[in-house]
């Protein structure tokens, strides 16, 4: 898929880039996240057969990155969703879950949900998702309620 600016392919997470900004991810999410709340998959995680993982690029530039996660028929996860520094507040964020949202239709879900942090450093990430139709949600799949971690949910 192409959006105005960004190309988004899908990804074998074999390219340098792709796998930098993923251990950036990973960082973070250690920096930012107790322990038990890091949720983030590694390459090799996200290269198994219940997730599909795409890439979005302006030129040759790498912008960003985001994931699905097969939950069941009706229902899948979206997993490290995130953009490179230089392309944040770009729109970036916003083509990678547009796009995901509709390999979910595609699929025949009728539900994407997706596990987030509460703290500042994530509120960039809440707006996306408020602005898109998600709602917080009690925790599904193996989440469980804490007062770190955040589910939302969007019926499609």
């Amino acid at each position: 898929m192409t959006s105005t600016r960004y190309t988004i392919r899908r990804d074998d997470l074999s390219g340098e880039a792709i796998l930098a900004l993923l251990q950036f991810h990973l960082d973070e999410m250690h920096q930012w996240s107790p322990p038990e709340s890091v949720h983030a998959m590694p390459a090799e995680r996200l290269r198994q057969p219940d997730v599909t993982f795409f890439s979005a690029w302006d030129g040759e530039a790498l912008a960003g990155c985001g994931a699905i996660k097969h939950l069941d028929d009706r229902h899948g996860e979206l997993k490290s969703m995130r953009v490179a520094p230089a392309y944040r507040r770009k729109g970036a964020g916003r083509a990678l879950l547009l796009h995901l949202m509709e390999e979910a239709k595609a699929r025949g879900y009728t539900r994407v949900s997706l596990e987030t942090g509460r703290p500042q450093a994530f509120v960039p990430a809440h707006n996306l998702y408020l602005s898109h139709g998600f709602v917080e949600c009690p925790p599904f799949a193996d989440y469980v309620a804490d007062d770190f971690s955040m589910c939302m949910t969007r019926e499609l």
